[in-house]
């Protein structure tokens, strides 16, 4: 006589919690991702024909309104030397990239520029500044 068990052994494997939890992810993630801007501020670019590819490390904003922003603090041009190195004290290499209104008055691309060669002279690194453009239509 063979002896039965009451309780069968169920070895299916249910993905529907799997699933779940799947979907949930895809839709946090594409709710984050439209959060994300990263062009914050509204800038008319000057057009170029140059191209030139190089990782940035951060960016610097100037408005119209002759505004200065590391990534999305506004600055203080006074103290502008200051928050960059601060922001790139860990590299000697870095390049900085200037988004600039092409409305902007020269001399404030080039106290960028001469805050980035500050730096490079005080701690003997080699930094460099990128002018962003748009290219021409």
């Amino acid at each position: 006589m063979a002896i039965q068990m009451r309780n069968k052994r169920d070895t299916s494997f249910s993905m529907a919690s799997m699933s779940d939890i799947v979907f949930l992810l895809l839709i946090f993630f594409m709710l984050t991702s439209t959060l994300v801007a990263p062009n914050a501020i509204k800038l008319l670019l000057p057009t170029s024909m140059s191209k030139t590819m190089s990782k940035q490390t951060i960016t610097v904003y100037i408005n119209k309104s002759q505004n200065i922003y590391v990534e999305d603090r506004r600055v203080d041009p006074a103290n502008l030397e200051n928050v960059i190195y601060g922001l790139i004290r860990s590299e000697t290499e870095a390049s900085i990239v200037l988004r600039s209104d092409k409305t902007v008055q020269i001399q404030e691309v080039v106290n960028v520029i001469d805050a980035v060669n500050q730096i490079n002279r005080k701690h003997n690194s080699k930094h460099k500044v990128i002018l962003a453009t748009k290219p021409p239509r």
